[in-house]
């Protein structure tokens, strides 16, 4: 139906010429269709490169370039597993073979498993009153040798 001399256009066909001006016209779906799908597979492609790269099944193939060094210390080295939070029992057993502490990635020559947790608090608590006795050790000296020094005699 043809437009009258002073009547406006519907909003639908203001919609299409506006969207067909700037590339999303209906003639356009096929591209965009196209391009949809090399997103797609792109971000697949990347995703499946990334995955392999961390957990990949062959030790000799991972895409990140190990310095000289640490392919040769790399065998001193062992990747620690950590156990799903929410199953209790194994966090209770991770923790008591000392699983908390240190670092993720630990030397195989250390073995940790001798220590439990209360082994590991009982160490802390001596550490800590060796480090007291010594600084009260230290506070004592050092009162007699300002005493003596204040006395007259030559202390070195």
């Amino acid at each position: 139906m043809p437009l009258k001399r002073f009547q406006k256009p519907d909003a639908a066909s203001q919609a299409e010429k506006y969207l067909k001006k700037i590339g999303l016209g209906k003639e356009d779906h096929h591209f965009w269709k196209q391009v949809g799908k090399a997103l797609i597979s792109t971000y697949a492609l990347f995703g499946a490169v990334w995955f392999l790269n961390e957990t990949s099944p062959f030790g000799w193939w991972t895409l990140k370039p190990m310095p000289k060094e640490e392919k040769e210390l790399a065998h001193l080295y062992e990747r620690r597993e950590f156990p799903y939070p929410a199953d209790a029992e194994a966090m209770e057993e991770f923790v008591a073979k000392g699983g908390m502490i240190g670092t993720t990635i630990g030397p195989k020559g250390i073995v940790e498993t001798d220590k439990d947790s209360y082994n590991f608090q009982k160490d802390l608590q001596d550490k800590k009153l060796d480090q007291e006795s010594m600084k009260l050790w230290m506070r004592m000296r050092n009162e007699v040798l300002s005493e003596l020094q204040q006395k007259g005699f030559d202390v070195e």
